[in-house]
């Protein structure tokens, strides 16, 4: 373990965190699906209640078809606490999975069904690497007091950062509202790791002129005047789905389905938000196609599976993607296929624990403070 420059805490790199986690054996990697489904269906009924599965709005048809819940990161790890079951399987990634254990009770342990499932965007913001830019980021406005902000999307130890020098954690729903807690308490606010979020976020506030970006990775990115003279500073981090998604589509979209409207998330670049009809989380859009007119066509901006599932689950609106499969596939959800599902239950059932997810005390106590600051907004 390292110890931050700027913070009392000691962690590590997210690729070393977990070096406890495994992977697939190899005698479940040809299941066929009848026999899969049977082994996940007997796994579950010996487990019964001392079991409940999580399934993110991204994951795919087969995991989701298991979930108790299904919704976005932080509604499903409430969902997780007030279940009470011993033992939450996270249908989603590694800082998902984390979020369920600060939430949940000390007798209650995470699992993440496959070590592979690690949000490229919460990997774009180490904590380590931002303790180290939060160094220089204050040190070019010396006189500021800068309130860091972090999305949803990140990891615990980043949640924890973010707590001890006076930030909070938000959601794609209430970043505004996070944005204007910082304000209140601080002259500027740092946000991570999603600059798109906090562009987006800056515009809705009528704050789009008073933007600097930080690129860590890149010393030309990173201008000392700029970071002294605005008021919002954005992580150059992003979603790799979103981010693929361009006006050409939405275009495209309008030509060929004149009657259709749009609605897309909000890690979305500006000039596609400003495009669509209706920019909101996964929990909107969701809302949005349900509450939809029947004959009614929605093209999708988000993650393949969520449109997917939508479509099959409101078969009276005409949904359509947003762009092709590939674009619009996150390959970090893909890897909790269910062969893992199958795999981690039926450990469980022979008392074995695989791919737990557990934060260090101190960070989840730190990181819980994030969020507890979040819930006061």
């Amino acid at each position: 373990m390292v110890k931050m420059e700027t913070a009392e805490l000691e962690t590590d790199l997210s690729l070393f965190k977990y070096d406890n986690l495994e992977q697939l054996p190899s005698r479940y990697r040809d299941l066929e699906v009848d026999e899969r489904t049977e082994r996940i269906e007997a796994a579950l009924a010996a487990l019964g209640d001392d079991v409940v599965i999580l399934g993110h709005n991204y994951q795919r048809r087969e995991v989701v078809e298991h979930a108790d819940f299904v919704g976005d990161s932080y509604q499903l790890s409430k969902r997780a606490a007030e279940a009470d079951a011993e033992y939450v399987i996270f249908g989603g990634v590694t800082f998902m999975a984390e979020s369920a254990d600060i939430i949940t009770d000390d007798d209650q342990t995470v699992i993440l069904p496959s070590m592979e499932a690690s949000c490229p965007m919460a990997g774009m913001a180490e904590a380590l690497q931002v303790d180290s830019a939060w160094a220089e980021i204050t040190a070019a406005a010396p006189d500021a007091d800068i309130v860091p902000i972090t999305y949803m999307n990140s990891y615990a130890d980043l949640k924890a950062f973010c707590a001890s020098q006076g930030g909070l954690v938000c959601t794609s729903s209430n970043a505004h509202r996070a944005f204007e807690w910082a304000f209140d308490r601080g002259d500027k606010v740092l946000f991570l790791p999603d600059k798109h979020l906090g562009e987006n976020t800056a515009h809705r506030l009528g704050m789009g002129g008073e933007i600097a970006t930080w690129d860590p990775w890149d010393p030309e990115g990173k201008d000392d005047d700029d970071v002294a003279e605005k008021d919002i500073i954005l992580w150059d981090g992003y979603c790799q789905v979103h981010e693929r998604f361009r006006v050409d589509h939405v275009e495209a979209i309008r030509e060929e389905h004149p009657d259709a409207n749009v609605v897309v998330h909000p890690e979305c670049r500006r000039e596609v938000v400003e495009a669509a009809d209706v920019v909101g989380s996964t929990a909107t859009i969701c809302e949005t196609i349900a509450e939809a007119d029947p004959g009614e066509t929605w093209a999708i901006g988000t993650e393949i599976h969520l449109a997917n599932h939508l479509e099959r689950w409101h078969p009276d609106v005409n949904v359509l993607p947003l762009c092709g499969d590939a674009c619009m596939d996150c390959n970090a959800m893909r890897q909790i296929d269910p062969n893992y599902l199958a795999w981690v239950l039926e450990e469980l059932v022979e008392g074995r624990e695989r791919n737990v997810i557990e934060v260090a005390p101190e960070e989840k106590e730190l990181a819980k403070l994030a969020l507890d600051r979040m819930l006061e907004i």
